[in-house]
């Protein structure tokens, strides 16, 4: 989420929406005509658990946390991951009520985003930690069998093309950028071992890209994820297995030249403004009145950060990696225990519904919400906290 979405989902209909998705996604729903929720005002006051800073692999990492009022009932921990230029404050209204269900709520800023570190990309792509690790979640990781286990044949998960014939391609990012799931996977996982520490077990909570994020500690560390929830998962239509073999090259060289001239930091500039975000808020949102002028500054406050412009060219460029229904297919077969939950805006105007995603063997549960657009949490939070809280229960109830 931020004025960077202008400019992605742009690119996305260029790409992607003039060409039938595989899995075949025939189960896209038209956004709900359905009335907007009907939500309490937006709290003045932000986030009030102050900032945090952890440090990770050398870099700093903005976290926010509630622990729950009531430790006799306590449900476990739970860490909230924002969407596309979302940050900790796109969950403001989660923390308290989460909180008071009796679980103890860390809300974490990606590498990149919100108030976390922005380091140069090129300069990110060899850095190390203090303890000789790579920040770049990509590297000592082995792709070779991706293939197999993502879409490994037509009767598997794929093909993604347009015309059933896109090949499978790597995993990693184009340009080997760090800004990259298996990053933010990474960061996660040790976000939960070094921080939350919580022996009762952590569960996660996504939104838009978020999901893809925590889907993959799902896949990485079973053992840390207690259970994950996607809201509104993006379905990363600038992937190249979401594009017509026709118009990939002329995507690669626009974001190319984006990233490369100065054009790109142009456009940023431009559009990283009160009256952009807005516009983009209020398109995200079934219930514009919901986009008061606290939640536009909270998403363009950090936009206005040192390394921002940077990394938001590097994120244009990220047509690899996996999409979210590749990581429900590997958590459904390889033996993962991890419960995921999947609810859904249905007025999302970006994200269509995708009914197949429910599908999966891992989904536990699928809900659509009536009346409300691509940042639930936000727009709708009593339902949201509702749907979360039930969805943890269920799961710790099934475990006992």
């Amino acid at each position: 989420m931020s004025s960077i979405l202008v400019l992605l989902f742009s690119l996305a209909f260029l790409c992607g929406r003039t060409y039938p998705l595989s899995l075949s996604l025939s189960q896209l729903s038209p956004p709900s005509k359905a009335p907007p929720a009907n939500t309490p005002a937006i709290p003045t006051s932000g986030v009030d658990s102050p900032s945090r800073t952890w440090s990770w692999r050398g870099c700093s990492v903005r976290y926010v946390k509630k622990l729950s009022s009531s430790s006799a009932s306590s449900l476990g921990s739970v860490v909230l991951i924002h969407g596309f230029g979302g940050n900790c404050d796109h969950w403001r209204r989660n923390l308290q009520p989460l909180a008071d269900s009796g679980l103890d709520v860390y809300a974490i800023d990606l590498l990149g985003y919100g108030f976390s570190e922005k380091r140069n990309p090129a300069e990110l792509r060899e850095a190390r930690g203090p303890d000789g690790k790579m920040v770049n979640g990509e590297v000592g990781r082995d792709f070779s069998d991706l293939p197999e286990r993502y879409n490994g044949g037509k009767d598997v998960v794929g093909p993604f093309g347009a015309v059933g014939s896109t090949p499978f391609v790597s995993m990693t990012h184009p340009i080997k950028s760090a800004y990259n799931f298996y990053t933010w996977a990474e960061q996660t996982s040790d976000f939960i071992s070094e921080v939350v520490k919580d022996p009762r077990g952590c569960h996660l909570v996504c939104n838009s890209i978020g999901s893809c994020v925590g889907l993959q500690v799902a896949i990485d560390r079973p053992d840390l994820a207690k259970s994950v929830a996607i809201l509104d998962p993006s379905l990363r239509m600038l992937n190249v297995k979401r594009q017509s073999p026709f118009f990939t090259p002329f995507v690669s060289l626009f974001q190319k030249f984006l990233r490369e001239s100065a054009a790109g930091k142009a456009f940023f500039g431009n559009v990283a403004t009160a009256k952009t975000v807005r516009s983009v808020l209020e398109q995200a949102y079934c219930d514009s009145s919901q986009v008061s002028e606290e939640l536009v500054e909270c998403i363009l406050r950090p936009g206005k950060t040192a390394g921002a412009t940077e990394v938001f060219l590097d994120f244009i460029s990220y047509s690899g990696g996996p999409l979210p229904e590749e990581q429900l297919k590997i958590i459904s077969t390889e033996g993962s225990s991890v419960p995921v939950a999947i609810g859904w805006g249905a007025a999302d105007p970006w994200e269509p519904v995708t009914r197949e995603f429910g599908e999966f063997e891992c989904v536990k549960r699928f809900q659509v919400f009536d009346g409300v657009g691509h940042c639930p949490q936000d727009e709708n939070p009593a339902v949201v906290n509702d749907f979360v809280v039930q969805f943890i229960d269920d799961v710790l109830t099934a475990k006992s």
